[in-house]
């Protein structure tokens, strides 16, 4: 695993999906995340302005948190986002080019995939851990079955859908972490229900491995 998510995993493992953030939002945002204890930011790159506003985040944060780019879908955007400070490329998908790129950049590689093919071709292209994504389609016994096979030090993150309600049965199947995008951030939400969102994510970890 690659250091850095490892040391950001183990502080907390939750990576904020910021989908549609705006760049003057942006500190502000991450200021609450930060507090509450979330440690991984992403910007997907389908958002305003998104190379601005991860060069500010991490130019901000980047000594304190893992920050970088979700929906990442070409070798390009990985060399637009690794030259904005980005350190953690997400994508939603298995791509071996995009993997490659990141692993040459010493990024963070964290694939989509949805089949345990998927898996395997991405760490085979160097990705440091696996989305498990759409997490809505791939159930906790799902989930179970990859880890049977999977090298242990490979994590997985559960990432779709995921609420305080439904993250226990993934914990418990195996999942390393969970991606938090609408449950925890969207447009026009206000700082204080992120905030309170955040906060509640954060306490359902701390219970989780305490189990």
């Amino acid at each position: 695993m690659h250091p850095l998510l490892q040391s950001y995993l183990e502080e907390m493992p939750l990576i904020a999906i910021l989908r549609g953030i705006t760049f003057a939002e942006a500190t502000d945002v991450v200021d609450v995340l930060y507090q509450a204890g979330f440690r991984i930011v992403e910007v997907p790159l389908n958002s305003p302005d998104p190379i601005r506003t991860i060069q500010h985040i991490a130019s901000t944060f980047g000594d304190r948190m893992l920050v970088g780019a979700g929906t990442v879908l070409d070798p390009a955007e990985v060399q637009a986002v690794w030259d904005a400070g980005g350190q953690i490329i997400v994508s939603p998908n298995t791509d071996p080019d995009v993997i490659r790129a990141s692993v040459a950049k010493n990024a963070v590689s964290l694939p989509g995939a949805a089949t345990p093919s998927e898996v395997f071709t991405a760490l085979k292209a160097g990705a440091h851990g696996v989305k498990a994504f759409p997490a809505e389609m791939l159930t906790p016994p799902v989930i179970k079955s990859w880890k049977s096979v999977l090298p242990t030090a490979i994590p997985v993150l559960a990432v779709g859908g995921i609420t305080t309600a439904s993250a226990r049965a993934y914990w418990q199947a195996g999942v390393n972490g969970f991606g938090l995008g609408g449950s925890l951030y969207k447009a026009g939400k206000s700082i204080d229900a992120i905030a309170h969102d955040a906060a509640q994510f954060v306490s359902l970890i701390h219970s989780l491995r305490q189990h």
